[in-house]
């Protein structure tokens, strides 16, 4: 079954991520910005942990810790790790831990005492094999989680703070690392306004030593995340005209606080050639509200997914991703849900001409929002201001010289490799200076 109109318009929508490769000339990017306020006087406390299962101690990955009665927030390494800062007025406050099949955990900031705390949460047991699943057609079910979307998400324009980090890997070894704070004016889900992004603050260092004189880029930048948002751009996904191009099932139901959310399967049709996703939706049982989706891109079709993705490349190389990965977590306000975490994966295999062996690389992009306020006054962006999807985050390596070069603004903790490719990076500019 082929449906040219429709595959086109898929295409366009669904370019994510861009990825450039050629030679490090002529290449677009947005501009560094450098804080203009001092960090003379820290007004925050840090407060470090883990999350892990309290059975086994295993590391929850993209936990989401909160501040209680505020929006602060962060997310967990894929170690459990999270470094939260806090303004010291809160220093008597509470966070919540959350993650997807467990209970949520309270814990007060007085526990911490200076050192990394430890913090089990424990599964949401269930009998999943009592759980009676809803007996409507699954495809009914998506449908209705699209109509409600109005209901269930926050209608209001907000500003939402945000870290973004994207990374490129060959083999084992970082050969790029990218990190920025920006700011999302976010519109409200129902608007058909682009939400758009002002960078604030931006760090970057790629090694073209170890890319073969090839330069890897990214194109989309923080901008790329937003575009995962399914429930602010579901026509990006589950357009009318592309669920039925769709087969939907059910998959044993979860918890999440003890609310059972169902768990929608979703993977293309045999019969459709054009790649298209497969994955599932996790569904909140009593309002229909999608609180996570995790999904992928069908790559069997090597040469048409190569077109999605590579934006330019040298005439002897051919490029193939072999994994294309989206994750998508959703966080809960006042009975509203808003865009909370996002997600990219990329494996990418480039064959170049009269060479022995194959380049391989994996990419990495991930965006927590750590703060939000509603736009009561409505504030928006100059079009010089707004960051563009077309950008490439340009080499700017100072930053990672800086250890409070983030400041008050919380991050997404480092995992280990990370923090080595940092140290790495920290050596490289001692010996340069």
């Amino acid at each position: 079954m082929k449906n040219i109109l429709f595959y086109k318009k898929h295409q366009a929508l669904i370019l994510f991520v861009l990825l450039i490769i050629g030679y490090s000339t002529h290449m677009h990017a947005f501009t560094y910005y450098q804080d203009i306020d001092s960090q003379n006087s820290v007004n925050y406390n840090e407060y470090k942990g883990v999350a892990v299962d309290k059975e086994n101690n295993t590391p929850l990955i993209s936990a989401s810790i909160t501040v209680n009665e505020t929006n602060i927030s962060t997310v967990t390494n894929d170690e459990g790790e999270f470094l939260l800062k806090v303004p010291k007025n809160m220093a008597d406050g509470k966070i919540t831990i959350s993650h997807l099949g467990y209970l949520d955990k309270i814990v007060s900031l007085s526990e911490f005492k200076g050192q990394e705390l430890k913090i089990k949460l424990s599964l949401s047991v269930t009998e999943l094999s009592e759980v009676t699943i809803d007996p409507r057609d699954p495809e009914a079910l998506i449908r209705e989680v699209i109509k409600r979307k109005g209901v269930n998400y926050i209608n209001d324009n907000t500003i939402m703070t945000a870290f973004y980090r994207e990374t490129i890997k060959k083999r084992r070894t970082y050969v790029s690392l990218s990190e920025a704070v920006v700011d999302i004016y976010k519109n409200p889900y129902e608007s058909k306004k682009t939400d758009i992004i002002k960078l604030f603050k931006a760090r970057k260092s790629a090694d073209y030593k170890k890319l073969d004189t090839l330069t890897l880029k990214l194109q989309g930048g923080p901008t790329s995340t937003l575009y995962i948002d399914v429930m602010k751009n579901p026509e990006n996904i589950f357009t009318e005209e592309m669920l039925k191009f769709y087969d939907f099932s059910f998959d044993k139901s979860t918890k999440i606080n003890d609310r059972y959310i169902y768990v929608l399967k979703f993977k293309q049709l045999p019969s459709i050639e054009e790649p298209l996703y497969f994955g599932k939706l996790y569904i909140d049982a009593e309002t229909l509200a999608m609180t996570k989706a995790i999904f992928s891109l069908n790559t069997e079709n090597k040469e048409e997914v190569s077109k999605m993705f590579v934006r330019k490349k040298p005439n002897r190389a051919k490029v193939y991703f072999t994994e294309a990965t989206y994750n998508i977590d959703y966080r809960q306000k006042n009975g509203k849900w808003y865009y909370g975490y996002g997600r990219i994966d990329l494996a990418v295999k480039i064959n170049w001409k009269k060479k022995l062996f194959n380049s391989n690389y994996r990419l990495n992009v991930e965006m927590a929002i750590t703060d939000w306020k509603k736009n009561i006054d409505n504030e928006t962006l100059k079009p010089k201001d707004r960051l563009k999807s077309s950008v490439v985050i340009s080499d700017e390596a100072s930053g990672f010289s800086d250890p409070q070069f983030w400041g008050e603004y919380n991050v997404i903790e480092p995992e280990k490799s990370i923090e080595s490719a940092i140290k790495k990076i920290k050596k490289q500019l001692r010996k340069l200076n």
